[in-house]
C-alpha cells in the first residue's frame, strides 16, 4: 500500500464514518410537537374493552352527541377476519381494527407477532355535526354483519341515517380493503373534512432495541409524488404537517408495516413521533392524523386499503406508488445499487440456496468477479509504483528540503514512464457505492430476519456469543465474534499489502494502516451479523485475489514496459490536466522564489533602521 493508496483509504474510512453518523434521511419539518399524553392512550384502551360499560346518563349523551346518542350504548364485541397470513380483529365499539397478527412471523422472544394490539394502539375517526357536536366512531356501537368468510360490515343507525364500514380481507394477502359510507346524513354532517387518527405505541419485536427504535418511523407519500418521513433516529419529538393531498401514510416498525392507502386522497395530515428512553414497554410512539373529504363519505368514494404486513421490498412495490420506500435501502446512488443490483442477485440466489450465510458468500464471490478488472488495475498500479520506488527515493535524497522540487521531479518521472498515480485510486472509488450500499442492505433486509448461520441466531442484527457483565462505550455489553474475525482478517490483509511493498508504507502511515481496522471494530460491533460476515468473507476473498493477481504481475516485465514508455515519451510534452498541474506547480515555485529575496531585503532594511535609530531615554527616579 503506497502513500496515495493509504491516503485514499483514510479518506474512504472518514467518508464511511461520516455516512454512518449523518446519512441523509428525508428531512422532517422543524415544528414543535405537542406531546401525546398517556391518558389519551389509556382512554383508547378502555374504549376497546369487551366488558359491558357503565351506562352514561341519557341526557348527558344527548347533550354530548345529539342525534347520535342512540348509538352510544351497547356492549363491545370482537369480530375477526383471517387468512393464512394475517388475522385482523375488529371491535363493534367504533367498528375499527384493534389488532393485526402476522402468522408467519414471531418476535425475537418467540412470541406471536402483532403489528399492533388493543393495548398498544387505537384507530379512530371523528367528525363534526351541523349542531357543533364532535362525534368519534369510538363513541358509537356498531352491529357486525358478516358478508362472507372474508368480509364484514359494521352498521350504526344514527340521526335518521346510517354509518357503514365494510372490511374485506382477500386470501393470501396482507391488505384489508375499507369502505366508509355516511348514508342519509347530508343534513346532519358539517361540510368539513373528517379526521382519521392512528395512535401507535410500538412494541419491541427485535433483539436490538436501539436498532428497533431507530428504524421505526412514519413515511408518507403525496399525490404529487413527493415522499418524506419523520427522522428515524431522533430521540426528540418530531412532526410533519402536510397541507396538500396525501396518497398514503405508513407506520414502519423496523421490519413491519401498519399503513393506510387512499384510493382517492387525504386532503391533508399531520405525523408525529415521540420517544421515551425510560419506557421499557414501547420503543416509540407514532401518531398519524389524516383528513378525509366529507364529499367522499357522502358520495360513496371513501375507499381505502389497510396494509398490515412485513416490510419486504418485493411485496411493497406492488401495494401502492413508492410504498417500497418503507424499506430504507440508502439514498441516491446507494439505493439504486441495492435496488437494481444487490436485491435482484440476492433474490435469484435465494431460489436455489436455503442458507442465507452461503448466499452471502456467493454474493461476495459474484461481486469480486465483476470488479476483478478494477482490482487488477489497482494491483498493476501498485506494481508500477513499487518498481519506481528507487527513483522516487533518489529524488527525495537529491532534494531533501524542497518539497515542491520533489513533487515536480516525481511528476516528470511518472510522465516519462507513463505512470498515473491516481489510476490505483479510481478503481477503488468505483467500488465505493457497493461498500456503502451494503451498510443499508443488511440491517433492513427482512429476508435475513431470524435467519441463523453458524453461531449467529439472527443475521439481521448483531451476533452476541460473548456477553459482558458491563457495557463498554460504543460497543455495548456484547462482543460480536463476526466483527472480531472481520477485524483480524482486515489486519491480515493490511499486513499482506505491506509485505508486497514493504518500502511504500513507513512511519506514522504504517501505524495508521493497522489502527483503522481496530477503530472499525468498535463501529461495527453492533451492526448486523450479515454485514460483518459479508466483510469477513470479502476480506478473505480479497487476500486470495491479491495473492493470485500479484502472481500474474512480473516486476521485470513491468520495468521493461516502463522503460519502453520512457523511450516513447522522451520528446512528449505534458498535456491536459498534467500540463495544467505542472504549470501551477511552476508558478507556485516562482512565487516562493520571489518572496524569499524580498523578505530578506525587507528584514535587512529593518535591521539597518534599528541600528541608526537613537536609543530610547531611560527613565530616572
Amino acid at each position: 500500500m503506497d502513500r496515495n493508496s493509504a491516503i485514499g483509504l483514510f479518506l474512504l474510512a472518514a467518508l464511511l464514518l461520516i455516512y454512518l453518523q449523518f446519512a441523509p434521511k428525508p428531512e422532517p419539518a422543524a415544528v414543535e410537537l405537542a406531546k401525546t399524553t398517556k391518558s389519551a392512550t389509556a382512554g383508547g384502551d378502555s374504549a376497546r374493552t369487551t366488558a359491558a360499560p357503565v351506562a352514561p346518563d341519557s341526557a348527558q349523551l344527548v347533550k354530548q352527541l345529539g342525534s347520535f346518542a342512540a348509538a352510544a350504548q351497547g356492549t363491545a364485541q370482537t369480530t375477526e377476519l383471517s387468512n393464512k397470513l394475517l388475522t385482523v380483529t375488529f371491535s363493534s365499539k367504533g367498528g375499527q381494527p384493534q389488532s393485526a397478527r402476522l402468522h408467519k412471523y414471531k418476535t425475537f422472544g418467540g412470541q406471536p407477532l402483532d403489528v399492533f394490539d388493543a393495548k398498544s394502539a387505537q384507530m379512530d375517526l371523528r367528525f363534526r355535526t351541523i349542531g357543533g357536536q364532535q362525534i368519534k366512531l369510538s363513541d358509537l356501537y356498531f352491529r357486525a354483519e358478516p358478508q362472507d368468510s372474508n368480509a364484514v360490515r359494521f352498521v350504526a343507525d344514527v340521526a335518521g341515517g346510517q354509518i357503514e364500514q365494510t372490511y374485506t380481507l382477500a386470501p393470501e394477502s396482507y391488505e384489508v380493503s375499507y369502505k366508509l359510507r355516511f348514508n342519509g346524513l347530508s343534513q346532519t354532517l358539517a361540510q368539513e373534512p373528517l379526521t382519521f387518527t392512528f395512535v401507535d405505541n410500538v412494541r419491541q419485536t427485535e433483539q436490538d432495541r436501539t436498532q428497533n427504535r431507530n428504524h421505526t418511523t412514519i413515511n408518507r407519500y403525496l399525490v404529487s409524488g413527493d415522499h418524506t418521513a419523520l427522522a428515524e433516529g431522533s430521540e426528540t419529538p418530531e412532526e410533519i404537517k402536510v397541507e396538500e393531498p396525501i396518497k398514503w401514510a405508513a407506520h414502519k416498525h423496523d421490519f413491519f408495516i401498519a399503513g393506510i392507502i387512499a384510493d382517492n386522497e387525504f386532503t391533508s395530515g399531520q405525523l408525529n413521533s415521540t420517544v421515551d428512553l425510560n419506557d421499557s414497554t414501547y420503543v416509540k410512539t407514532l401518531s398519524s392524523t389524516l383528513k378525509i373529504p366529507v364529499a367522499d363519505v357522502q358520495q360513496g368514494k371513501a375507499n381505502f386499503r389497510f396494509f398490515f404486513g412485513p416490510n419486504s421490498y418485493d411485496l411493497l412495490k406492488t401495494v401502492a406508488p413508492d410504498f417500497d420506500r418503507n424499506v430504507f435501502l440508502g439514498w441516491g446512488l446507494f439505493r439504486w445499487v441495492n435496488q437494481f443490483v444487490i436485491l435482484p442477485v440476492f433474490h435469484f440466489l435465494q431460489q436455489y440456496i436455503a442458507s442465507y450465510g452461503l448466499i452471502i458468500v456467493l454474493l461476495v464471490i459474484l461481486i469480486k468477479l465483476v470488479t476483478w478488472p478494477l482490482t487488477y488495475k489497482t494491483y498493476e498500479s501498485q506494481a508500477k509504483m513499487k518498481v519506481l520506488k528507487p527513483e522516487i527515493d533518489a529524488i527525495k535524497e537529491k532534494y531533501p528540503d524542497d518539497q515542491m522540487k520533489q513533487q515536480q521531479e516525481t511528476m516528470k518521472l511518472n510522465q516519462s514512464m507513463g505512470v498515473n498515480p491516481l489510476s490505483g485510486c479510481v478503481p477503488t472509488l468505483l467500488t465505493l457505492p457497493i461498500l456503502f450500499a451494503m451498510f443499508q442492505f443488511f440491517p433492513n433486509a427482512i429476508e435475513l430476519r431470524q435467519e441463523a448461520f453458524l453461531w449467529a441466531k439472527d443475521l439481521s442484527t448483531y451476533d452476541s456469543p460473548i456477553i459482558l457483565p458491563f457495557a463498554l462505550p460504543f460497543m455495548g455489553s456484547h462482543i460480536s465474534l463476526f466483527t472480531v474475525l472481520m477485524t483480524i482478517s482486515t489486519l491480515g490483509m493490511t499486513y499482506q499489502t505491506n509485505q508486497l511493498n514493504p518500502s511504500a508504507m513507513q512511519g506514522p502511515m504504517k501505524f495508521y494502516s493497522y489502527l483503522m481496522p481496530l477503530i472499525f471494530f468498535f463501529v461495527l460491533n453492533s451492526f448486523a451479523a450479515g454485514l460483518t460476515w459479508y466483510y469477513l468473507v470479502s476480506n478473505l476473498v480479497t487476500m486470495g485475489q491479491m495473492a493470485l493477481t500479484r502472481s500474474f504481475i512480473d516486476d521485470d516485465k513491468v520495468r521493461a514496459k516502463l522503460e519502453a514508455n520512457k523511450v516513447k515519451n522522451k520528446d512528449k510534452k505534458p498535456s491536459g490536466f498534467s500540463a495544467r498541474l505542472a504549470d501551477a506547480m511552476k508558478a507556485a515555485q516562482e512565487r516562493d522564489a520571489q518572496a524569499k529575496p524580498a523578505g530578506g531585503k525587507k528584514l535587512a532594511a529593518n535591521n539597518d533602521a534599528a541600528d541608526e535609530a537613537e536609543p530610547a531615554p531611560v527613565p530616572t527616579t
